[in-house]
């Protein structure tokens, strides 16, 4: 679906960051991600869904939680493409903070 990858930071403008930072912001920017898409999915859903979610998220079954995804917030590729290009956006918009 996507990468956060070289290629992604070349795209934002990132591409001369130190070999020894981009990990980390890589990873930074993944949890950032991650964060923002799961506040969307959960929006609106009761607790009772939001713990059978959380329970295959502990149990590491990503087969389980995809199909969950599916059937519960069908629209969740979108989500993440859209929270995606809002991040790529203000990665892009701050390059010359980020680098200096």
């Amino acid at each position: 679906m996507f990468q956060l990858d070289d290629n992604f930071l070349q795209s934002v403008g990132l591409g001369t960051m130190p070999a020894d930072q981009k990990d980390a912001f890589l990873e930074h920017l993944y949890e950032e991600l991650e964060l923002r898409v799961g506040t969307r999915l959960s929006e609106g859903m009761s607790d009772d869904l939001l713990a059978e979610f959380e329970k295959l998220i502990d149990a590491n079954d990503e087969a389980g939680a995809l199909k969950w995804l599916e059937t519960n917030r069908p629209d969740y590729k979108q989500v993440v493409a859209e929270e995606l290009e809002k991040l790529k956006q203000e990665v892009t918009a701050n390059k010359d903070k980020i680098l200096s």
